[in-house]
């Protein structure tokens, strides 16, 4: 059995018992019953991962940055020059990035995994070097990446997981580095979730008004010349940008890239692990399509963060039936809107570990009382 098959075989159903013994204990804690909204369901549906109840803390959490850079930059689709990725990998590594800001006082260690910078990047601490292909190919032009290249980059996010587990991780965070990746993070997302190329490209680091009209006809473009690639489709749909129907690794082949690659196996290899994976913004959640698509059961083990002012940020999480824990308009990647959400993660099993119920507090539960209020 190959990693992929292995890892995704190893997905297990949330564990039903451990979530009625949470909502049995939310119903016994000195709060009115389902008064912390939200956060009792996210302490519910942890306990599912973990198979406990309390389960246990999302600590130490580890962030992984997976950069890689994009041939479709060629088409103009950001201002900003290709050699940014390998610039902001330095950054990152040095500690001056907002994720690094972020990470520092959340408590999270940050990995960086070069699994596609078109940079030659030499050895520094913090950084993984598991480069698959010197980023991926123009996706107007033809596939982004060739079938071996997408698999190895899935396995690359597997075994990162897997060692950061290894390492004592309790909790995952996405991470993410590639000037211009929004826009195949657009046509993936219209792929998986039927959405409109407009409805889903956004602008991005914020192109003009010119240069979105054009990213909009680079992934429309894009999107029609996988549908002549993918088997089972012949370009007969016309302007249904839909091409999931197709084997997921295919289509991230055709239109994904090599970080979305490595973080759909991040999720995968979280989930086969038993432990949460915080997502974060636009690329992540292009990148949760891909791996829910190889195994629906992986989505039960993300939490989404938080929600990007990427409009396609909104249709993945909606077709992923994710509830974002904060939504502040960021737009920045990096996993700085994941990182910022994990306090919210902390505290959601922290009730469930700390809070007295009625009978240890000696509080009287109304539910409790006698008819006449005794």
């Amino acid at each position: 059995m190959d990693l992929i098959a292995e890892t995704i075989a190893a997905i297990r159903p949330l564990d039903e018992t451990a979530m009625r013994a949470a909502r049995d204990r939310h119903d016994r804690l000195t709060k009115p019953r389902g008064s912390l909204g939200a956060l009792e369901e996210l302490g519910v549906r942890l306990s599912g991962v973990a198979g406990a109840c309390p389960p246990p803390l999302p600590a130490p959490a580890a962030v992984a940055v997976f950069a890689g850079d994009h041939g479709v930059h060629a088409q103009g689709v950001t201002p900003w020059p290709q050699e940014v990725t390998a610039q902001m990998v330095q950054n990152f590594l040095a500690g001056g990035a907002v994720v690094n800001a972020f990470a520092r006082q959340a408590g999270a260690e940050v990995t960086v995994v070069d699994v596609g910078v078109a940079t030659e990047l030499p050895p520094a601490p913090g950084l993984l070097v598991r480069k698959v292909a010197n980023g991926t190919a123009d996706i107007t032009q033809g596939p982004a990446m060739t079938a071996d290249e997408a698999r190895r980059a899935v396995e690359v996010g597997i075994e990162v997981a897997r060692d950061l587990v290894a390492a004592g991780n309790r909790c995952l965070i996405t991470g993410d580095m590639g000037i211009a990746n929004t826009t195949p993070s657009a046509a993936l997302i219209a792929a998986f979730t039927g959405r409109s190329v407009e409805g889903v490209t956004g602008y991005g680091t914020g192109i003009d008004d010119i240069t979105h009209a054009r990213k909009i006809k680079v992934v429309h473009t894009a999107l029609a010349r996988a549908r002549t690639e993918l088997p089972g489709h012949d370009g007969s749909d016309g302007a249904d940008p839909r091409v999931a129907s197709a084997e997921p690794l295919a289509v991230l082949a055709q239109i994904g890239g090599l970080e979305h690659a490595a973080i759909a196996g991040f999720i995968l290899g979280a989930a086969a692990q038993g432990v949460p994976v915080l997502l974060d913004g636009v690329i992540a959640g292009a990148a949760a399509l891909v791996a829910a698509a190889l195994a629906r059961g992986a989505r039960d083990y993300c939490v989404a963060g938080h929600r990007s002012a990427e409009p396609g940020h909104a249709a993945a999480l909606w077709f992923l039936e994710l509830r974002p824990l904060i939504d502040l308009e960021m737009r920045l990647g990096e996993g700085t809107g994941a990182v910022l959400a994990l306090p919210i993660v902390s505290s959601a099993v922290r009730v469930l570990h700390e809070v007295a119920t009625f009978d240890s507090a000696g509080v009287a539960d109304k539910d409790a009382a006698s008819p006449d209020g005794t």
